[in-house]
């Protein structure tokens, strides 16, 4: 019979607590992930005193503010991990129509400083949401300012359970230090922050094998060469499986191979890192893109506002204007606007209405808002009629019967890596980003044709290519992956 209470009152206490369960108030956790620049950021609090806290929060805040007032929670604190090369962070912006803190690092020299208005955070800095409690982890590498976040959930347990890595860690990376050469001018940093991020691996082996790892990017960043498409790990699984955890105390052998075979970093990264540090204007709402009519169309035209143009590159082929970018509307679509775009040019899109506001938010969360407005294919069409000019598309059997003639000559527009593991022919790499600082590497007495791996890459090479005076010039759209079989 006491056996069977004990039984009857378990049971009671199982059924009162599964009833209450609504009523119990958990840590909130949210991931918020952009594909267009294969970026992460969180948000975090406690759900007990309604309040929360936001790490690297892309710059159109509005999907930050939705998630709050959905969970009837508070934004109290915008962390970042650091300064951020590849996107324009939108702390501020949610700082302004929030009134939460900043909590940015102070660590990395005076080089490395934020300089507006912050709480300053240094290693083992602490902040707390209620029972959630946030450590700041100083781990140099990627950047010298670099902090991870270590968080505690005391409501469950007195140990770490999460760890935003910002870029420090990702699935089955770590971020480069390449990155400071590229777009500081700094020639000789690159070197000191690979030992750094050694010696910051170091220190996160002294977390338990079971915390998970939340990572400020995914797969396609330029952040790392090569990130995993999972969105978080563990410890112990990258433990297994990430290659730069595997070095043990192979310090050179690790610098090394994290120097080797880095992605080309866009050239727009500068400008991030210096919109990211200093005292800017700030967006808080998203703007609306201006449908232009035909004489203010003209008008921007002839003072050379810049016209890019998103349509597919099919609908590109048919009838284009020579002195036209084509940047097709796909998640790619800021990176390439970032690489060619200068960031005093004001510009305008040919693209569908529906698709403006997206556009927007990409070119905003880049920092590049010079936007002059839009018009739509159809209007393109009918007011430049009889200005319009078509791209030479190649097949394969056309390109095959190119190949070995001495008057053609094959521009491969894909990165180094892809092109060091195979290339067509006699052709010659040009990444397709850096063609305005490398058109005298691409004969103008010869037939061109250029490629990629799938066409996009190509289309914008020709475009740009075509912009810049290049007449004799064509597109193998089916690029390396249709050649090779892939």
């Amino acid at each position: 019979m006491f056996k069977v209470d004990i039984f009857r009152s378990t049971i009671c206490k199982c059924i009162l607590l599964y009833l209450n369960y609504p009523k119990i108030k958990f840590m909130y956790f949210k991931f918020v992930y952009d594909k267009t620049l294969a970026q992460s950021s969180y948000v975090i609090g406690c759900q007990k005193e309604g309040i929360a806290a936001v790490i690297d929060p892309k710059r159109d805040v509005d999907t930050y503010l939705k998630i709050a007032e959905e969970n009837e929670l508070k934004i109290t604190h915008i962390l970042e991990t650091h300064i951020h090369a590849d996107f324009l962070c939108g702390s501020r912006e949610l700082a302004a129509l929030t009134g939460a803190d900043l909590y940015l690092s102070d660590e990395g020299g005076e080089d490395w400083q934020y300089e507006f208005p912050h709480k300053g955070l240094k290693n083992s800095s602490q902040i707390r949401l209620g029972k959630v409690l946030i450590e700041a982890l100083h781990t140099p590498g990627h950047t010298p300012e670099h902090l991870s976040f270590v968080v505690i959930d005391e409501a469950a347990c007195d140990e770490p359970v999460m760890l935003f890595s910002g870029d420090f860690v990702f699935v089955g990376d770590v971020g480069r230090p390449d990155l400071l050469d590229k777009i500081s001018g700094n020639k000789n940093s690159n070197n000191e922050g690979a030992y750094q991020q050694f010696e910051s691996i170091q220190e996160l082996f002294k977390l338990k094998d079971y915390i998970q790892i939340w990572p400020g990017h995914g797969a396609g960043s330029s952040c790392g060469k090569s990130i995993g498409a999972v969105p978080m790990s563990t410890l112990g699984y990258e433990k297994i499986r990430n290659w730069a955890l595997q070095f043990e105390d192979d310090k050179e052998g690790f610098v090394k191979e994290l120097l080797a075979n880095q992605p080309e970093a866009p050239t727009y990264y500068a400008k991030m890192k210096q919109l990211n540090k200093e005292k800017r204007p700030l967006l808080t709402e998203i703007p609306e893109a201006k449908n232009l009519s035909e004489n203010e169309y003209r008008k921007a035209k002839k003072s050379g506002v810049k016209i890019i143009d998103t349509r597919q590159r099919e609908q590109y082929a048919e009838g284009h204007l020579a002195e036209s970018w084509n940047f097709i509307h796909t998640d790619t679509f800021s990176t390439k606007m970032g690489w060619f775009m200068n960031y005093d040019e004001s510009f305008l899109l040919i693209a569908r209405q529906k698709e403006t506001e997206d556009l927007v938010r990409k070119l905003m969360r880049i920092g590049m808002d010079n936007l002059h407005g839009f018009i739509t294919p159809a209007q393109f069409l009918e007011w430049e009629k009889g200005n319009l000019t078509t791209a030479t598309n190649i097949d394969k059997k056309t390109l095959e019967t190119k190949l070995n003639n001495p008057d053609v000559q094959l521009v491969d527009v894909r990165s180094e890596t892809e092109f060091k593991n195979g290339r067509i022919g006699n052709a010659i790499n040009v990444f397709y980003g850096n063609i305005p600082e490398n058109t005298g590497s691409i004969p103008t007495d010869k037939e061109v044709i250029v490629y990629c791996q799938t066409g996009g890459r190509a289309t914008a090479a020709y475009s740009v290519l075509k912009s810049l005076g290049f007449d004799n010039i064509s597109i193998y759209p089916g690029g390396w992956g249709e050649w090779n079989g892939e």
